[in-house]
C-alpha cells in the first residue's frame, strides 16, 4: 500500500494553522532559550528550558497527525490519530502556561501562541465534521 500525502492537504486550513503554530513555537522557544539557558547562581539550570523544547516537539507533530488522519482508511485507526492530535494540542496549551511562569521576556509571546491554539481547536472541530 503506497502512502502518499493527499494533494489537498497543504490547502486545508487546519494544516496551514498547524504549520503556523510550529513556526510560532519555534520562534518562541528560540527566544526563551536565550533567557533560560544561563545557569542559576547555584550552578543548576532552569527547568523551564525543557518546556520550551516541548512546545517545539509537540507543535512539529501536529501536521503529521493531520496527514495521518487524512490518509487513514479505517475509522478506528483514524480515531486514534484524532485523539493524538487532541492530546498534542492540550499539551501545547498546558506547556505554554508553564512557560509563562518562567523568568523570561519571551513569555509575553505565549498568549499569542494560546490564541493561535484556540483558533486551531476551532478549525479542528470544523475539520472533524468533514471527515
Amino acid at each position: 500500500m503506497s502512502r502518499n500525502t493527499p494533494q489537498n492537504l497543504s490547502e486545508l486550513p487546519i494544516y496551514k494553522k498547524a504549520i503556523e503554530i510550529f513556526a510560532l513555537s519555534q520562534s518562541i522557544s528560540s527566544y526563551l532559550n536565550h533567557d533560560l539557558s544561563d545557569l542559576k547562581p547555584d550552578g543548576s539550570e532552569d527547568n523551564n528550558i525543557y518546556f520550551s523544547g516541548d512546545i517545539v516537539q509537540q507543535s512539529i507533530s501536529l501536521a503529521p497527525e493531520i496527514a495521518n488522519v487524512e490518509l487513514e482508511r479505517y475509522t478506528e485507526k483514524r480515531h486514534k490519530h484524532i485523539a493524538a492530535l487532541k492530546r498534542l494540542t492540550n499539551k501545547l496549551y498546558r506547556n505554554s502556561y508553564r512557560l509563562e511562569k518562567s523568568n523570561s521576556n519571551g513569555k509575553d509571546f505565549l498568549p499569542i501562541l494560546r490564541s493561535e491554539l484556540k483558533k486551531f481547536k476551532q478549525l479542528q472541530r470544523t475539520w472533524l465534521l468533514t471527515l
